[in-house]
């Protein structure tokens, strides 16, 4: 997201907050994927993320009118949508199976071969059961970060911690990583 998204962001915000459906319903447009694919990969249940996706845009929009401006649209909607996760994983104790990064992960181009594509494939695998076996907390940092492209800044705002522990989580949370894919 850059300065221009988050203008429009502001714009449609402020329009959905006066009563513009249409408005909310571009936001929903513009974010819906994205929270969708962090609440699969953070609670590992495709069916119970598609239901916290729309509690997510539910309670957004019965919440329109207290979302500042201060604070980036999609920070705020990820804030909603975490909440929700946890409220989620709390209600099942327990972190669910890790889901694949299909979507969002980048695999060399195989046409050089079968031997390419092979060792592409157990590339992505290898990633996937990596961020599998890292600690929740790491993880849902990790996807915050590399996955969803959040400055530290938000994911700070987001998961309202200082931003000091943002930047150590993430470094720990890298170093665990490395550490799983160097064994």
């Amino acid at each position: 997201m850059n300065a221009d998204s988050d203008l429009e962001d502001i714009q449609y915000a402020a329009r959905a907050g006066a009563g513009d459906t249409h408005a909310y319903a571009w936001l929903v447009g513009r974010h819906q994927a994205a929270v969708h694919r962090y609440l699969v990969r953070l609670t590992g249940a495709p069916d119970a993320a598609r239901d916290l996706t729309q509690d997510t845009f539910l309670r957004a929009f019965q919440a329109i009118g207290t979302w500042r401006p201060e604070a980036k649209f999609r920070t705020w909607l990820f804030r909603i949508a975490h909440n929700l996760a946890l409220d989620y994983l709390r209600r099942a104790r327990q972190w669910r199976r890790f889901v694949p990064l299909d979507d969002g992960l980048e695999v060399p181009d195989p046409a050089p071969g079968p031997a390419a594509r092979l060792e592409a494939t157990r590339d992505a695998q290898r990633l996937e059961a990596a961020l599998a076996a890292l600690p929740p907390a790491h993880r849902e940092i990790l996807l915050l970060r590399e996955i969803e492209q959040m400055s530290y800044e938000d994911i700070a705002r987001m998961l309202d911690l200082n931003l000091g522990t943002v930047r150590s989580r993430i470094a720990r949370g890298r170093a665990a990583l490395l550490a799983i894919l160097r064994r």
